[in-house]
């Protein structure tokens, strides 16, 4: 049950039966009003002729012959990025590269007068309905349409730039036993839908290109891609650069410059720590540039070195290489490009070079940029001269540069690792005066240096003084935890250590287990002891063998005896009512080589709040089914934002439940399976609190009877819900007492501080970004829906 990512998913519509009586259903030819004649036309012009045909025959002839060119009159849409307004990258790349030229019979050829008088009217009347309506109509059409009627219908959509329901068109046609390929119409198809914005569609039809043994053409690339690059907050950068990377090494194509400075542009729009991954991607757009003789701008040599300063590990002759190349270019290096190489030597501890950057700094005349006094902090700190770095940091006040986050974490982080008590406090309280954000790094700096020195009683202040102003997170409970066994007191480590468990905000790992473990052992209490380590054991966590030694000798005392147990692998009640929910939201599954085995993949959106907390609790409640490259994240927010499970046969029941030929379906008993929890899940998954809190709550797959099963157990728990569909998707949505009425039922499951997440993030949550993402409920709302297949 192969599946693409949500950015790239194949779309196919969901259509209603309506019972509508249509002219077309027998054989005989529409009124005389539609007779259209075939005057002679200019080559390759989609034309209807109209001498003595009403108004309404007129304005389509109006409509089909617009110009041919319609794609220079698009409506032009901005990209946003780091570079923003510079000449070197285009505001607007859809219109580029022109598509391949489509030649579609003209309506005149046709010979028999009601096969063009039926053409005319599918022309006028399909592009005014959608879904079923419009799949019934073209199946009433099968005993007498073929191929080229079909084309002409589709062109004509296309020319009246109603992209969907020239998709619905082709997508239709593909499915008649009469259909063959035509390159030439799947390209023009997938260039109308790629600068409409509609990424899903165009990816779709350009896998169907490809499943055809096809090379997609130069346009359907450089179309994709910039419609990829345009959704909202890079969602689809990893889409964008597959499609790249896929027009020059499948396609064997050369990308515009404006092309590769717009994906460059993206790579680097992130903040650092976030970019860094995107260098090897950057790099082989520099590549790129390089090999085809075109013009490297200066900010494309400034971003990566930017890049290369942010990696854990510094390539130091690759810096200075492309610093050679950047002055060979007639570039001079501008603050950023300094700072950068300051940061990368101050990585190394290289305070002479460190230094000399810095002077070249102040020779430029430039205001002195703050983050240039993080870099001379680290890199003395890196020599070992911690005061220094604090003389560093008092200088950028003396010359009225006020401190950012960034300077207040370097320093107290230096002051802490120093042990430097009195000073560290200083600076923490200064840091909590200034009112500024982000106060986390430096309270788990300042933990960490009272743990070292035995500090328990200030160790456990400042954990009250964290979670009093800041979200709390499993390494800060861990250290409390920690800091409790080291001082004995076992009861409220316990505590500690249940609320770490319950709260899903929080959750348990390994290392919390082992230091709970170490508490009950160094209090003797093997009962207990065994509990938690029968805990680790299902969970896969790994047991230290000095604390499995003493477990081993403090049962032998009771004469009883710790025999390795086999784990059986089975999901419990809270693993299957989460991924229920999850797969209501849009989660999906794919069938693994072997017959009858899937996986999970769970994926979360990076610029959600709400989805940074729900990934953690996810890898944390699943951990024991995640292979062991997942099983190695200690800090939660080094967490990648995808992961999946190993594949297993007990997920082959969910894949067969809501998925069919890879596709989103709709469970036949999903009605009977929506407990709280499995609410709750699909709520902070793919559902969002709108600032008049209202709930809504996006569906995944289905049809009508399947959302009508939804919304009457809803209805049994005494909770009025409206439907909305919008492209692939329902969306379920409760207003006013059903909104509270569904949040109480809910609450208890959901994430602390979780609320305030979707509220704040409004309709953001759960779905792509070129989704058309309007949910009000109060316009064009039904309660029922009725589909049919298209057969």
């Amino acid at each position: 049950m192969a599946s693409t990512s949500p950015c790239a998913a194949p779309s196919p519509s969901l259509r209603c039966p309506l019972a509508l009586s249509h002219p077309f259903a027998s054989p005989p030819p529409p009124p005389p009003a539609f007779r259209l004649a075939a005057p002679k036309l200019l080559p390759g012009r989609l034309a209807v002729s109209s001498p003595g045909i009403p108004a309404v025959a007129s304005a389509l002839e109006s409509l089909v012959l617009d110009l041919e060119d319609e794609e220079e009159d698009e409506d032009e849409e901005t990209e946003s990025g780091l570079f923003q307004g510079e000449a070197w990258a285009a505001a607007d790349e859809r219109d580029a590269v022109r598509s391949p030229e489509l030649v579609v019979p003209e309506l005149g050829e046709l010979p028999e007068q009601w096969r063009r008088s039926r053409i005319a009217w599918l022309c006028k009347e399909l592009p005014a309905y959608k879904h079923s309506t419009f799949t019934r109509i073209l199946n009433a059409q099968r005993k007498w349409i073929n191929q080229d009627d079909a084309t002409y219908v589709a062109v004509h959509c296309l020319r009246i730039r109603n992209n969907d329901a020239a998709f619905r068109v082709y997508s239709w046609m593909v499915r008649q036993h009469w259909f063959r390929f035509n390159f030439a119409l799947a390209t023009r198809v997938a260039d109308c839908l790629g600068r409409d914005g509609k990424v899903e569609k165009c990816q779709e039809v350009f896998e169907a290109i490809v499943k055809q043994g096809r090379v997609p053409a130069e346009s359907t690339f450089h179309i994709l891609i910039v419609a990829y690059l345009s959704v909202p907050k890079g969602r689809c950068l990893e889409e964008a650069c597959t499609i790249y990377n896929q027009m020059i090494q499948m396609g064997g194509y050369k990308p515009r410059l404006s092309l590769h400075n717009s994906l460059f542009r993206a790579l680097v729009s992130k903040t650092g720590g976030t970019a860094k991954y995107n260098l090897r991607q950057a790099e082989f757009v520099y590549h790129n540039l390089v090999t085809t003789n075109l013009d490297v701008h200066k900010d494309v040599y400034a971003g990566l070195i930017w890049l290369h300063s942010y990696q854990d590990i510094i390539d130091r002759e690759r810096i200075i290489a492309l610093r050679k190349e950047m002055k060979q270019a007639g570039f001079d290096e501008g603050i950023d490009v300094l700072v950068s190489v300051m940061r990368a030597f101050s990585k190394e501890g290289n305070v002479e070079e460190t230094e000399a950057t810095w002077r070249d700094i102040l020779q430029s005349g430039s205001d002195l940029p703050a983050q240039a006094y993080v870099c001379r902090m680290e890199v003395y700190a890196q020599a070992g001269e911690p005061m220094k770095s604090l003389d560093m940091f008092k200088e950028m006040k003396e010359k009225n540069i006020p401190p950012n986050v960034a300077s207040y974490h370097k320093i107290v982080e230096i002051m802490t690792k120093a042990w430097e008590v009195d000073i560290a406090e200083e600076l923490m309280n200064e840091f909590i005066e200034s009112n500024m954000k982000h106060l986390m790094p430096a309270f788990l700096d300042l933990m960490y240096m009272y743990m070292d020195l035995d500090m328990h009683e200030k160790l456990e202040l400042t954990f009250s003084k964290c979670i009093a102003r800041c979200r709390p997170n499993r390494i800060l409970y861990t250290i409390y935890l920690e800091s409790l066994v080291k001082v004995g007191n076992i009861e409220k480590a316990e505590e500690v250590f249940g609320e770490m468990h319950s709260n899903g905000m929080i959750g348990t790992n390994t290392k919390s287990c082992n230091i709970m473990l170490r508490g009950y052992l160094s209090a003797e209490d093997y009962q207990k002891a065994e509990k938690v380590y029968d805990m680790m054991n299902k969970k896969k966590y790994d047991v230290h063998a000095d604390s499995l030694e003493k477990l081993q000798a403090g049962l032998l005392l009771g004469k009883k005896v710790i025999k390795p147990k086999a784990v059986n692998m089975k999901l419990d009640q809270e693993q299957r009512e989460i991924l229920i929910g999850l797969l209501l939201g849009g989660t999906r599954m794919e069938s693994y080589a072997q017959r009858g085995v899937h996986i999970v993949h769970f994926q979360f959106q990076e610029d959600s709040n709400a989805h940074s907390v729900l990934r953690v609790h996810i890898h944390e409640r699943f951990f024991e089914w995640l292979p062991s490259a997942s099983r190695s994240f200690d800090d939660g927010s080094k967490i990648p934002y995808q992961f999946s499970t190993i594949p297993h046969q007990h997920f082959s029941f969910f894949a067969d439940q809501f998925f069919l030929k890879g596709q989103h379906v709709l469970p036949k008993l999903i009605h009977r399976w929506l407990s709280p929890r499995v609410l709750a899940y699909w709520f902070m998954f793919g559902g969002s609190r709108l600032p008049s809190g209202d709930i809504v709550l996006k569906l995944s797959g289905g049809n009508s009877e399947g959302v009508e099963r939804i919304v009457n157990s809803l209805q049994a728990q005494s909770l009025t819900s409206k439907v909305k569909r919008k492209g692939r998707f329902f969306w379920i949505g409760f207003q006013g007492s059903n909104a509270e009425s569904f949040w109480r039922i809910i609450e208890p499951h959901v994430l602390n501080s979780f609320a305030s997440s979707t509220m704040q993030e409004g309709s953001s949550i759960g779905f792509s970004g070129a989704q058309d993402t309007d949910t009000n409920f109060d316009d064009d709302v039904h309660n029922k829906y009725h589909t049919e297949s298209d057969e």
